[in-house]
């Protein structure tokens, strides 16, 4: 069935008037448009390299810059769908100090980020495993592992310095973790959680709750959030 010419005007029209929208946008926001630029000129490159390292490319990911990333080869990282990460000093004005690192150290070693994962700068480093929720917003130039890396014990350290106490890093849906934290091994984040800038995270904490300090204390907890459609 044709469509009537007017609604076909009216829909012209608002197309119109998105462009012109846009375009005022991109005026007033130059960087922007420049960031645009950095990520389809990152896309050729990045995708060769996830193709390198074994890691599947998923639906709607947007990269500002080539992160870096260290698979070891009987390790398994899974990124879920529209992953955003940050990695060039200019795509976010919280300026990362280098770009986003994901690492797999040793056989076995599992890194899980669910779906609409994003991450400016910083590093994910799975020794055991790190097992990051759907939503998860993480701010600039973090750092979460899941191992001391170097043992304690003066001895063991000479005699084998990679094999540091390792236990498992777990993050749930929808928490936020502010700029220039240290989420370290063994942390459980719950659910809807939100730990505040400069933190160190060492233990557990509750869903729906905001947390801070070193190490990290809850604050206090947050309001319910609203059912969907109210």
């Amino acid at each position: 069935m044709p469509i009537p010419i007017e609604v076909e005007n009216v829909r012209l029209g608002i197309n119109a008037t998105h462009r012109i929208g846009l375009f005022r946008q991109a005026l007033l926001t130059p960087w922007k448009v420049r960031n645009e630029v950095i990520h389809y000129w990152t896309l050729p490159r990045a995708r060769l390299l996830f193709a390198w390292t074994g890691i599947a490319w998923g639906t709607g990911w947007k990269l500002y810059g080539v992160p870096i990333v260290q698979r070891h080869q009987a390790s398994v990282i899974h990124i879920g769908d529209r992953l955003a990460l940050r990695s060039t000093v200019g795509s976010n004005p919280l300026a990362p100090t280098h770009p986003v690192v994901i690492s797999t150290r040793r056989a076995g070693s599992r890194l899980t980020i669910g779906t609409d994962f994003g991450m400016t700068g910083g590093t994910l480093c799975a020794e055991e495993s790190i097992t990051i929720g759907d939503r998860v917003t993480i701010g600039a130039n973090c750092t979460i592992i899941d191992t001391d890396f170097h043992p304690l014990d003066p001895a063991a350290r000479f005699a084998d310095p990679s094999r540091g106490a390792t236990k498992p890093v777990i993050i749930g849906d929808d928490v936020f973790i502010g700029l220039g934290c240290l989420i370290l091994k063994g942390s459980q984040i719950g659910a809807g959680s939100v730990i505040g800038a400069g933190s160190v995270v060492t233990g557990n904490s509750a869903p729906g709750v905001i947390a801070a300090g070193n190490p990290a204390r809850i604050v206090r907890s947050l309001p319910e959030p609203l059912p969907e459609g109210a």
